[in-house]
């Protein structure tokens, strides 16, 4: 046997990539502690924790608007599967963490979707998960967006504006259901 055939099996990482964006980045510098673009370690029994205070958080967010624990994420697997999972506590007693349309108060959790913006402030980020096999550790990966994330998500509606103006979307059907017509009737 050769080494290569005696090489262990390497084994996928779990990594949940995170793209930060907030209006002042580029003025007040709020991700300057952040290590972008290289991926991060993370073991299993840790809860990393975004936030502004470094002694607690591993993960630091320059700003006097962000507590000190804005939040906290948790890896784990679910109960009698081989899926691995992240969840999302928010540790604010002050701002409310959104996760796409859920809102979390303080110590609320949920999980994250494989993809999803979390929100709190004027901070959004873009969280994405790519699935592994390691029980050992995560991976993080930042990264920085110069363009708002939710800007994708608040495009206008693609419904035609009738010429009065009024959008048919404002006034309830008042009861009616859809009504099926064959061309042939007038």
């Amino acid at each position: 046997m050769t080494s290569f055939e005696e090489a262990g099996t390497e084994e996928t990482v779990t990594c949940l990539h995170m793209t930060f964006y907030h209006p002042c980045q580029e003025d007040k510098m709020m991700f300057r502690c952040l290590n972008f673009r290289k991926r991060e370690q993370v073991r299993v029994d840790e809860m990393p924790k975004f936030g502004r205070d470094s002694n607690v958080c591993r993960y630091n967010l320059m700003d006097t608007r962000v507590s000190r624990v804005q939040f906290a994420v948790q890896f784990y697997r679910k109960l009698d599967s081989s899926e691995f999972c992240f969840e999302i506590k928010n540790m604010s007693k002050k701002t409310k963490l959104f996760v796409d349309q859920t809102e979390l108060g303080y110590l609320n959790k949920i999980d994250l979707p494989w993809k999803c913006i979390i929100c709190f402030g004027n901070y959004q980020i873009l969280a994405e998960i790519e699935e592994g096999e390691s029980v050992d550790y995560f991976e993080t990966y930042l990264h920085l967006s110069e363009a708002p994330i939710l800007q994708e998500r608040c495009l206008p509606s693609l419904l035609p504006i009738p010429e009065n103006g009024i959008s048919p979307s404002l006034f309830p059907s008042q009861g009616k259901s859809p009504m099926e017509i064959d061309e042939n009737e007038s």
